[in-house]
């Protein structure tokens, strides 16, 4: 074909492009040689009817012999072609004139109508549509004057087609062939593709053979195949020559990107958040716990445990578990204490955790209080369709004091515990149900306890949009409370200066009773793929009564809460999620009173009221993401206005090509102190702790740039530094003799967060290293000089290494922690470093799987708060049964 008179410029530009794809600007058609489909880019101005349009007048001259297209250019001059949607077609003469050729198509057309079969793609079509194509859409406009050219004889056609021999063998004369396999070390082939680096790349076939087009000279090939190692050869190969490489690819752990919940408070890619998260999945969950999930938490990177207290990046300390600065989530519904604010670590059971997300940094800009320090989100098992069920059993034994002047019992102390767990699930309804308990004779006097506990979860599929659940647990602990040990001249001290192993005689015969629980729904639901929405309600509980000597402390509080959230995603590439939020704190309690005579005994209640509204916006710009957002708190006790506070926060995520992903981030995080700190009104070891219920919350800026690479295959690396203001931090301080909570402290808390994550070139081997290095201070104030913040270790150091072949698994981690710099009692006490090694194995026969781990395995005997001695050398094993 040939273009006629110019195009009519009343039509747009944009109307001009190319037809194939019903009208697409810019999208060009599908060519193929030989065929009529070409692209017509010029129009008349009417396009409301197929025109008719006759043919170029020519001298009446025999056709020539060829077929097909021939009769067109001798075709008489009154003879009209018929151009639009339908065909081109100019009668049945013609028709009948093709098909003696062996080229006519049924319906008396040279192209086929537009819903027969495409040429290039299929096979089931008549030998002329290969030759000439077919028009898919209809030519919604046409071109004016459209001739058509003369056919090329066949001579002409064969004598070009020799001509363009030597110049395609000229063409190849610097390019040769690599072909060759792909397999396994089992000699099984893969489908792996290779690729030249900067050239072309191609797919071994079900036989693992390939075959692949190169330049002449120097060339790295590089194999990649999912689930092993990549492998890169380098080959010199000549002009015109063939080169034969067989590979073999060895099997690897591949390191995939984690999708995680917590940090924006939807699913997102962990490459694409801005701050720094920990994973501890379900695998280092039953490699390291044996009966709460923080055993496993405490060697997440930039994590650290002071007798139970939490502590991430050092923002906690220790406060002998009140006002945690971390806050505990169960599948992103709050689950801190309503009263004191600290964690219940025993609330969910062990076997129902199927990861744990450690968000770290200020997250109060999506959470509120409480997540000044981080979040820890707790995720529980999706339930399966069908009946399963899991049995565990737990034995274990706790060693001698090392020396025989230290012991205080007849017998070796031993635990043991059991569970079972069951599901059924169905494509519309499912649950699942958990029961067990566990008891300990302790590692140390005073130290039996007793836990039972239950839970259960249930969830409804009415469409594949909409998602209720609903799920609570429910616990009930008796423990002794062993308090601190033992100096000199407080117990049978047998003349040594302490007896870490025995306590003070002022704390014998106190114990606990806890009950705690929770209940938490929660409706989902996808409207489209631009929005979601998600509510929930939860309520929390807990009742302890601690039996002392001198007089018995209780109290019973909840907490309710109520959370709306939507997903909004805008076109452009963004995402934007807003939300309300309220809860309600009630406690009543003859501990948390507000009484400043600690002696009266008298019970009271108080409450505290949360009300929030939130907004998060993300939005990506190339291949940079921007993150903004904020969210305003009020706060008020005991029905009085207390704070409104403002948390922003500010966050970007550079992917690079060489150097990995960078992010950064900068917000504002707070807390509101714990009714507990408010109100308590208590002795301890007979010094009176009064009230103070004008504490303000506490604030911190954080900020933070980090950068998550792979170095290779093998290799993953993912390192943070991090900076946070701290102001009007709430510490206990002693005056005139009493102790009282305030505000006094403002603190800075600066450092690095590393974590390296390799498999090595031993099948079935990897490791783990992870390094925190902070300093904290206390910044001066008043009369109080800058020093160092109290529990805040400057080093932190975790190793870790698996080794799995087949069904038998071996491991251990060495966990380095520096001596303490400052403690805020028994000073003049001497402070060792921790330097703990634990060592595990594992078997999996069927069903069945056998854990067996020794904690602290070289005995080494110390302690992370004053006079607390830590857990010694202890060897427990597990069985567990699975259906």
């Amino acid at each position: 074909m040939q273009r006629g008179s110019p195009a009519d410029p009343a039509v747009r530009a944009e109307r001009r492009g190319d037809l194939w794809q019903g009208d697409v600007p810019g999208d060009r058609a599908r060519q193929h040689g030989g065929r009529l489909d070409r692209r017509l880019p010029d129009f008349p101005p009417k396009p409301q009817r197929p025109p008719q349009l006759p043919a170029v007048p020519t001298p009446a001259v025999a056709p020539p012999s060829v077929c097909g297209l021939a009769v067109l250019h001798a075709a008489p001059s009154q003879r009209a072609l018929r151009v639009g949607g339908g065909s081109v077609e100019e009668g049945r003469r013609l028709r009948a004139g093709v098909r003696q050729c062996r080229h006519a198509a049924q319906g008396g057309r040279l192209l086929p109508r537009p819903d027969q079969p495409d040429g290039a793609g299929r096979g089931r079509r008549p030998r002329f549509q290969q030759r000439f194509g077919q028009l898919r859409h209809r030519l919604r406009q046409h071109a004016p004057d459209l001739h058509l050219l003369p056919a090329v004889p066949v001579r002409s056609l064969l004598l070009g087609a020799l001509a363009i021999v030597p110049l395609r063998a000229a063409s190849a004369q610097g390019t040769a062939a690599l072909y060759g396999s792909v397999r396994d070390s089992s000699s099984r082939p893969l489908r792996a593709v290779v690729r030249a680096d900067g050239h072309a790349a191609t797919v071994a076939d079900t036989q693992g053979r390939f075959r692949l087009s190169v330049p002449a000279g120097r060339v790295i090939v590089r194999v990649r195949f999912l689930g092993f190692q990549s492998l890169d050869d380098t080959v010199t190969v000549a002009a015109g020559d063939s080169l034969e490489r067989d590979y073999r690819l060895v099997p690897a752990v591949a390191m995939l990107q984690p999708v995680i919940v917590t940090a924006a408070k939807r699913s997102q890619l962990l490459s694409q958040v801005v701050t720094s998260v920990a994973l501890v999945t379900d695998t280092e969950v039953a490699r390291r716990a044996l009966t709460t999930v923080d055993e496993a938490v405490d060697k997440a990177p930039g994590v650290q445990f002071l007798n139970g207290q939490v502590n991430i990046r050092g923002s906690s300390g220790y406060v002998q578990g009140l006002g945690s600065r971390v806050l505990m989530l169960v599948d992103g519904v709050p689950a801190n204490q309503g009263d004191r604010g600290g964690i219940n670590w025993d609330l969910v059971p062990l076997e129902d955790v199927a990861r744990v997300e450690v968000v770290k940094g200020a997250g109060s800009a999506l959470y509120g209080s409480a997540a000044l320090g981080g979040v820890v989100n707790v995720i529980t098992r999706e339930i399966p369709t069908g009946l399963h069920g899991r049995v565990r059993a737990l034995g274990g034994a706790y060693a001698d004091p090392p020396f025989d002047i230290w012991k205080f019992r007849d017998y070796t102390g031993a635990q043991e515990g059991f569970d079972v767990t069951t599901s059924y699930g169905t494509d519309v309804v499912r649950g699942s149900y958990t029961a067990g308990g566990w008891h300990s004779d302790g590692y140390r006097e005073q130290d039996r306890r007793n836990h039972w506990q239950t839970a259960a979860k249930a969830q409804w599929l009415p469409s594949p949009t909409t998602r209720v659940t609903t799920s609570g647990s429910w616990a009930s602990d008796q423990y002794e409370t062993p308090l601190i040990w033992c100096a000199q001249g407080s117990c049978d001290d047998r003349g040594q200066a302490f007896q870490p192993f025995k306590i003070d005689a002022s704390g014998r015969g106190a114990f606990t009773r806890s009950d705690k629980g929770y209940l938490a729904a929660t409706v989902e639901r996808r409207v489209s793929e631009r929005f979601a929405w998600q509510a929930r309600g939860s309520w929390g509980r807990t009742h302890f009564t601690d039996f002392q000597p001198t007089g018995d402390d209780w109290g019973v509080a909840n907490r309710y809460g109520i959370e709306f959230r939507g997903e909004v995603h805008p076109p452009g590439d963004r995402v934007v999620t807003v939300g309300a939020e309220g809860s309600f704190s009630d406690v009543r309690t003859n501990i948390f009173t507000g009484d400043t005579n600690p002696a009266s005994n008298v019970a009271r209640t108080h409450d505290q009221r949360e009300l929030a509204a939130y907004a998060e916006g993300e939005r990506r710009v190339g291949t940079v993401r921007l993150v903004a957002g904020t969210r305003i708190d009020h706060i008020d006790v005991d029905g009085g206005g207390l704070a409104t506070v403002l948390s922003p926060r500010l966050g970007v995520v550079l992917p690079t090509a060489r150097l990995g992903v960078w992010r950064a981030s900068v917000g504002r995080g707070f807390r509101a102190p714990s009714l507990a700190e408010r109100f308590v009104s208590t002795l301890v070891q007979g010094i009176p702790v009064v009230p103070s219920p004008n504490l303000r919350p506490e604030t911190a800026w954080s900020v933070e740039l980090g950068n998550a690479a792979t170095l290779s295959s093998a290799v993953r690396t993912d390192a943070a530094l991090f900076w946070t203001d701290a102001y009007d931090l709430i510490e206990p301080t002693v005056d005139n003799g009493r102790i009282q909570f305030r505000n006094v402290t403002r603190a800075r808390l600066a450092g690095l967060d590393l974590a390296v994550t390799a498999t090595a070139p031993v099948a079935g081997l990897s490791s783990t290293l992870s390094y925190t290095f902070l300093h904290a201070r206390q910044l001066a104030h008043d009369s109080v000089p800058e020093r160092p913040l109290a529990f805040r270790p400057k080093h932190l150091l975790t190793l870790s290494a698996d080794y799995q072949r087949g069904a038998i698994g071996v491991g251990g981690d060495f966990r380095y922690t520096s001596r303490l710099d400052r403690v805020e009692i028994y000073e003049a006490d001497p402070r060792v470093a921790e330097k703990v090694l634990n060592l595990r194995a594992s078997a999996v026969w069927g069903a069945w799987t056998l854990r067996a781990q020794l904690a602290n395995a070289l005995n080494y005997i110390y302690s992370q708060v004053p006079r607390t001695l830590a857990p010694v050398r202890t060897l427990a094993a597990t069985i567990t049964w699975t259906y």
